[in-house]
């Protein structure tokens, strides 16, 4: 017996080194998603000639049909696109709120907040998806429209076995799956083949007759007919109104390497932005990967953006926002030093950091590379897993719940937990605040990563941690992306520990008076990754979520 256990530990040590993941290698293109058959979809657009918008709009749609549980044509999301010549742009075409939509929407008479923002036919917001990808094919694509979406055509219409990870989300979510048609189309196991008729006929028009049948043809009559029947918001005016918003990146930069990420109405980029501005020059590198010091001044810093993106972020269309404020360097710096690197503050005593103004807002991502060196991060979104579980009879497609990213009530916390502020209240037409956060990365003038995440608030915090490894800790990108990940978002005041950082650690940061949380339901946000190196492009999927890299 002893021998065995000394095998068995000498296996061990033996793995650890030689176990761990090497990113997918190669030469020219990579595409990188949570959902195998997309990814193989999207790398076919590219080895037939298809740029890396071209391959996203038809990772885009594939994932609408082999990953229901955020790949949709029924939400909405962001596209930043980074050009082999240094110009970069962003696509906004996140969901809007209904016409009908009014501030107190969800809250009852006495004021409390209830739940028609995560369920029913109220909690949609106007979907932006199918739109922004017809924007992003006819302004930069090379491809026919109708063949980026035919692959997903053929997958809806003919089927494709059930893996065991769907299967075991699926039986998890009988709960979201809460409408009679998406039970009949989503009760499967591993094994059976789902074939989803009604969504190939849909997407069938749409390959046809491009985004218009979505807005004003036959699937959106269709939509508006089932909204008004079951007490939606949703009407045909909503949907023939709804535009696509191309915008600026943010940009920035963290020693030596260019950022490129997304801006509001994503709260992720400027997050990105102000975080690692607070990091730069601390010197909580120097203490190692994974160490009580680096977790808990990351921590810290985190809890402090938080903290601003109660208050401050929103719909820039709507609110005359603060960002340049936020990511500031005077700023930047007075809000690092308020963290103590031996004593965590106190969410209740941490206050949103900029002075008052004077008077006068469950998802994917997957990212490609092109052999030309275009490169494009696509985060969208159906909000919570299989967004609220309502698939449109006749259509195919789940629904959104995206309206639960508006603020329902000042100081009263999201499905997230999150806490919002005036800047996010509901008003008709205006575009959730988002958690969002494509982001690519340049060095010397070069691209060098695209990485994003699904996961809510949780998509910030990942996003930044595995950039961090990369280029604080010297990591490839898949020991990047699998390195344990924390979290802290100011309210609750708790930091979120993933399983694998070290007991030892973990006493470490309750001796720093962190509040530990350990809850089973919490799952790190999956970050998907391309990084350029030596010539060489690395992909990184995520293993929590069993993606896929593949190149050429």
């Amino acid at each position: 017996m002893r021998i065995l256990s000394a095998l068995a530990a000498l296996g061990g040590l033996l793995c650890a080194p030689l176990c761990a993941r090497e990113p997918v290698r190669a030469r020219q293109a990579m595409v990188v998603a949570q959902e195998p058959l997309a990814v193989d979809v999207g790398l076919k657009v590219l080895r037939d000639g298809g740029n890396a918008v071209d391959a996203a709009v038809a990772v885009g749609f594939a994932l609408a049909v082999t990953h229901p549980q955020a790949g949709n044509i029924g939400g909405g999301g962001f596209m930043l696109i980074r050009f082999a010549d240094g110009r970069s742009t962003f696509l906004d075409f996140r969901e809007q709120a209904p016409g009908k939509a009014t501030r107190t929407m969800y809250q009852d008479a006495a004021g409390n907040v209830t739940k028609g923002s995560v369920e029913g036919w109220t909690s949609a917001g106007v979907p932006g998806t199918v739109r922004g990808f017809e924007y992003a094919t006819q302004k930069y694509g090379s491809r026919k429209w109708a063949d980026l979406v035919a692959p997903a055509v053929t997958l809806a219409r003919d089927g494709f076995p059930v893996s065991y990870g769907l299967a075991e989300s699926l039986k998890g979510s009988t709960k979201l799956l809460v409408s009679a048609e998406s039970k009949r189309i989503f009760s499967k196991s591993a094994g059976d083949t789902l074939r989803q008729t009604d969504l190939a006929r849909t997407l069938g028009r749409i390959a046809k007759d491009g985004a218009k049948d979505f807005y004003e043809g036959e699937t959106a009559r269709v939509l508006a007919t089932e909204m008004a029947r079951n007490g939606g918001l949703i009407t045909l005016e909503d949907l023939k109104t709804y535009k696509v918003v191309e915008r600026a990146p943010l940009t920035s930069a963290y020693k030596g390497y260019g950022i490129v990420t997304a801006p509001p109405p994503s709260s992720g980029g400027v997050g990105l932005i102000e975080m690692l501005g607070m990091l730069d020059g601390s010197g909580y590198e120097k203490s190692g990967a994974g160490s009580a010091a680096a977790i808990h001044y990351a921590a810290e810093v985190e809890r402090r953006f938080f903290a601003d993106r109660s208050q401050y972020l929103g719909d820039p269309d709507f609110t005359k926002l603060r960002v340049n404020e936020l990511t500031a360097p005077e700023y930047l710096k007075a809000r690092r030093a308020t963290i103590d690197p031996e004593h965590a503050t106190p969410s209740a005593k941490l206050l949103p950091g900029l002075p008052a103004p004077e008077r006068g807002g469950q998802t994917t991502n997957y990212n490609v590379v092109d052999a030309a060196g275009n490169a494009v991060a696509v985060t969208y979104t159906l909000n919570d897993r299989y967004g609220n579980g309502i698939t449109v009879p006749g259509l195919g497609f789940l629904l959104n719940d995206e309206m639960d990213d508006f603020t329902s009530k000042p100081g009263a916390p999201n499905a997230f937990g999150l806490i919002q502020g005036e800047f996010n209240a509901i008003e008709p037409g205006k575009r959730p605040l988002s958690s969002m956060t494509p982001t690519i990365v340049t060095r010397d003038g070069q691209f060098f990563m695209a990485l994003g995440a699904p996961g809510g608030a949780r998509i910030i915090t990942a996003v930044l941690e595995v950039l961090l490894n990369v280029v604080d800790f010297k990591m490839n990108v898949q020991d990047a992306v699998d390195a344990p990940r924390f979290h802290h978002q100011w309210q609750p005041d708790a930091l979120f520990l993933e399983s694998g950082i070290s007991p030892d650690t973990e006493a470490l940061l309750r001796a720093k008076a962190h509040t530990i949380d350990h809850s089973p339901g919490w799952v790190p946000a999956q970050v998907n990754a391309i990084l350029k190196d030596g010539g060489w492009l690395q992909g990184a999927s995520d293993d929590r979520a069993g993606g896929k890299a593949a190149g050429y």
